[in-house]
């Protein structure tokens, strides 16, 4: 974690020696010598810690109020740097927002020390709890150093998929050793000039360069799945999936957690503030999404120019029951809901959801096999009904859900609801 120092000091010799008193592979220190260059980098590097000495033009105290009111939503640490020894202006200029007061001339090695204790207290208000990471606020902040600082760059984004679930039935403390090992794997493959941080519980960002941004991502993926069946029971192992217990002896299929990661860098697009760039790997990384496995994709021409800006929610459901009064039902009050209800299907004519009977001869789930193992469509997800109460059968023939009959159309509506949920 990079931690950025502006000094602002308008004497050459004293304030280099300022810098390579703090500056390590850990602090980047900058000097700015006017008040206009200091608002500059104040407001494009948003620094963690800002030195300012009495050496420049204002009253110290004024402007440690303008910093005040110019930073508030990061608030840095203040640090001024005076030849005065005055309790009254030491007290006037913390009240006005400085964090810290030091007299010159400095001890360095006490310098040295006092700011780093800064620095470490700073850092650890930004820190997430459990994973020690830099947190979203941090995350942005980095962003923002990057595109003032850096031609060359790359952001991966890195969600866990499936995550809910699968705390839902292995618990929080299971959960944890999920994120404890992905974080281990991402540590393991980046230099101390990269940047790791977390947006969510369950999403992650790395800044390093383009050059090496497609190779990480092809690592993460692929190391966290070797790993990954180390989460479960030897029963979900072997079935290859986890099995939610629903209401009314339903069961529905979740795939194991798997990692989704989208990659833009700076070769293809301009990017003008962090937000552009948080948007733009949202919307690109669910183009990645595959069934049951980790998957990358990096930004490139072709690529970002099929990507809509405001993507239309999907609400077509294909319903396949051969009880024509059933049918009826479900499709009306289907509609009663906002869906667009399909009884046939084409190819080309993609649904959010299927509802499949599976009928007497098991024909239903060659459909649902077929739907699922060859991918035909996408994302789409498939709930099974069937009289034929083998709930592993047919999940193992990729039903996303089994619901066995007779169910209340109330239950079915509320399964639809958690997918289209899902989906959005």
């Amino acid at each position: 974690m990079l931690c950025n120092i502006l000094i602002i000091d308008t004497r050459k010799e004293l304030s280099v020696k300022y810098k390579k008193n703090l500056a390590d592979k850990n602090i980047m220190v900058q000097i700015a010598r006017t008040i206009k260059d200091a608002l500059v980098f104040i407001q494009t590097l948003e620094p963690d810690m800002i030195i300012v000495s009495d050496s420049i033009p204002e009253e110290l105290s004024e402007f440690c109020k303008k910093i005040r009111v110019l930073t508030y939503n990061i608030r840095p640490v203040i640090v001024a740097l005076s030849k005065s020894d005055s309790i009254d202006d030491k007290i006037k200029t913390l009240e006005a927002g400085a964090d810290d007061f030091i007299s010159e001339p400095v001890n360095f090695k006490e310098f040295q020390f006092r700011i780093k204790a800064h620095i470490r207290r700073e850092l650890e208000t930004n820190l997430d709890n459990k994973t020690l990471l830099p947190n979203a606020k941090y995350c942005v902040r980095a962003l923002k150093r990057t595109l003032a600082d850096s031609k060359d760059w790359a952001v991966l984004s890195i969600s866990v998929e499936n995550f809910k679930q699968y705390v839902e039935m292995y618990s929080e403390f299971a959960g944890d050793k999920v994120i404890k090992t992905l974080v281990a794997i991402m540590k393991s493959a980046l230099s101390e000039n990269d940047f790791i941080g977390q947006l969510s519980d369950t999403e992650f960002m790395v800044i390093t360069s383009s050059y090496v941004a497609e190779r990480f991502a092809s690592y993460f993926t692929t190391a966290f799945d070797a790993v990954a069946p180390k989460f479960y029971s030897h029963e979900d192992t072997k079935r290859g999936y986890m099995l939610l217990q629903g209401d009314e002896e339903a069961g529905i299929r979740i795939e194991f957690v798997s990692l989704l990661i989208g990659v833009i860098t700076s070769k293809f697009d301009t990017y003008d503030n962090p937000e552009h760039i948080l948007h733009k790997l949202q919307r690109l990384k669910p183009l990645a999404k595959l069934p049951a496995k980790s998957n990358y994709i990096v930004d490139r021409p072709k690529i970002s120019g099929q990507i809509e800006e405001n993507p239309s929610v999907n609400k077509k459901i294909v319903v396949l029951e051969p009880d024509s009064v059933l049918e009826l039902l479900l499709r009306t009050t289907l509609e009663l809901q906002g869906y667009d209800v399909m009884t046939e299907f084409e190819e080309d004519n993609i649904p959010a959801i299927f509802i499949i009977d599976s009928g007497e001869d098991m024909q239903g789930l060659e459909l649902c096999e077929k739907i699922k193992h060859n991918n035909l469509f996408g994302n789409s997800k498939v709930i099974v009904t069937s009289n034929r109460h083998d709930k592993s059968l047919i999940l193992s023939k990729g039903a996303d859900l089994y619901l066995p009959k007779p169910y209340e159309i109330t239950s079915i509506i509320k399964w639809v609801e958690y997918f289209m949920r899902m989906a959005g």
